[in-house]
């Protein structure tokens, strides 16, 4: 299962993770932190709970949650009790971008979300992944070259030019074709 969600966070699409309160406590924190960008409703929790059964979590919680809210002390303090995580704390920590009165209301923005996301250009989107991913475990030096040899390579497409030339024309990228992956 460790290798599934660790392919999930190589995959060229952006993941999303939309939570509500049934959410199953330890697989799901294993899975959020693999997502690219995480909504929750204010009913969703988030709880480690391996250590209720005799486990160490097996699956990316242990390695994606500190980097992903920063914070090793609150890490370990969900970790060592299976403390829950409401949604509000959960925002506040960094672990998810909003939280949502209710589950409707948060599967229309996610929609929203998914649409405006998918008006960019499809190598634009990728290549802003590919660096993100790539600026969390290197220097701020290294990944600056990084991406200037990235943006080298992707200057073959005609993406950047379509792009300025709807912005100079005031069209909405949605109208634009894009190049494909």
């Amino acid at each position: 299962m460790a290798a599934g969600i660790v392919a999930s966070r190589r995959l060229r699409d952006l993941l999303t993770r939309r939570l509500t309160g049934s959410n199953y406590p330890g697989l799901s924190v294993d899975l959020v932190t693999a997502c690219d960008i995480r909504y929750c409703a204010q009913d969703a929790f988030f709880q480690v709970k391996e250590v209720d059964v005799g486990l160490a979590a097996d699956v990316g919680t242990l390695q994606r949650l500190p980097k992903v809210i920063g914070n090793q002390s609150l890490v370990n303090e969900l970790a060592f009790t299976a403390r829950k995580m409401m949604a509000d704390e959960a925002l506040g920590s960094g672990l998810v971008s909003r939280v949502f009165p209710d589950k409707e209301v948060m599967l229309d923005a996610a929609l929203a979300l998914a649409a405006e996301i998918s008006s960019k250009s499809p190598v634009a989107v990728q290549s802003t992944k590919v660096n993100l991913l790539y600026s969390r475990d290197h220097s701020v030096a290294e990944s600056l070259n990084y991406v200037a040899s990235w943006n080298m390579s992707m200057l073959q497409t005609q993406d950047l030019v379509k792009s300025v030339q709807a912005t100079t024309e005031n069209k909405e990228l949605k109208t634009v074709t894009f190049s494909k992956l």
